[in-house]
């Protein structure tokens, strides 16, 4: 192969490289922004309480109706967090009829739960 050919492909696999690096470290940045607004969005405890009761209740969910007499909050309230909670994609909202039902979005709860222990011990080795 002549020197030419030789560099040209090395610059060319140098720029791949860096692309795939910054591509990465872009991916981990996001990771990091979107379980921070998660983490946020579940720092009150309003939406603490409102998301637990979405997570025990199951892939149906619940109706609102149900969620503010279980939390004991005014409606103005409840649409506030779910909004928040929505925002964050830890939720999400399907009309049935005339009833909203709420129900926890189970993949980005998994995906939080992952991101959040994916690394654990890392540096060193997990004792029991």
């Amino acid at each position: 192969m002549n020197r030419q050919l030789h560099e040209m492909l090395f610059r060319e696999f140098v720029k791949y490289a860096l692309t795939a690096l910054t591509n990465h470290l872009h991916s981990i940045s996001m990771k990091i922004e979107i379980a921070s607004h998660q983490l946020a969005s579940l720092g009150n405890p309003i939406r603490l309480k409102l998301y637990r009761a979405l997570v025990r209740a199951g892939r149906d969910g619940l109706p609102c109706g149900v969620l503010q007499e279980k939390l004991d909050i005014a409606a103005s309230t409840l649409s506030h967090h779910i909004k928040h909670l929505m925002e964050a994609g830890l939720i999400r909202q399907e009309r049935q009829g005339t009833t909203l039902f709420c129900q926890a979005n189970y993949p980005a709860m998994h995906a939080l739960v992952g991101y959040l222990v994916e690394a654990c011990c890392a540096d060193q080795r997990c004792k029991p």
